[in-house]
């Protein structure tokens, strides 16, 4: 049975940690999955962030994030996956191997993913039940070196060490709701 989803709202990524001065997030939005629970290597994935939506909780240091020195979002405001290939590397667990876009720059890049399963829940609209909904989950990750996506500024520390790391640690959160059920909603 193939089935197409369609996310139900933000939080596709929710952590981008980027080692600068601990740790950044980033939430976005998944523009397609398209899941074959038949044959689960023939799914795919697409999914896109906002760059200038940024938010660590520290407004200099999002607004440096968002600079040139970084996610230069004034000419690249959008982050982007679109998946290649799926393995299914165990019962739960497979291998997403996808073309990555930072600051205009593509790298192929391999999400671990964890298949959370299908649950049903109540679907609210304007504080109107919709009825029954059928939701699926996952979560991913992937490490990144940002110096592959054109990102090389840093500074030392007054204490030694520098203020960003090389490697990028990214953990996603992807929940989606079945299109057939937002169709009857």
């Amino acid at each position: 049975m193939g089935v197409r989803t369609r996310p139900h709202r933000r939080g596709v990524p929710r952590q981008a940690h980027d080692g600068h001065l601990g740790a950044g997030a980033v939430q976005g939005r998944a523009r397609g999955v398209d899941l074959d629970f038949d044959n689960p290597t023939g799914s795919s994935f697409e999914a896109e962030i906002d760059a200038t939506r940024l938010w660590t909780a520290e407004p200099e240091r999002d607004a440096h994030l968002r600079s040139a020195d970084f996610f230069d979002v004034e000419h690249h405001p959008r982050i982007t996956f679109k998946s290649t290939r799926v393995e299914q590397v165990g019962s739960v667990l497979y291998k997403v191997t996808g073309d990555l876009t930072i600051r205009g720059v593509t790298r192929p890049v391999t999400l671990d993913v964890h298949y959370l399963g299908q649950w049903e829940t109540p679907y609210w609209v304007g504080g109107v039940n919709r009825g029954v909904m059928h939701r699926v989950g996952f979560s991913a990750t992937t490490r990144i070196n940002r110096h592959d996506f054109g990102v090389s500024w840093n500074d030392q520390l007054d204490k030694g060490g520098v203020v960003v790391s090389d490697e990028v640690f990214v953990s996603l959160d992807v929940e989606a709701i079945l299109a057939e059920d937002l169709a009857q909603a």
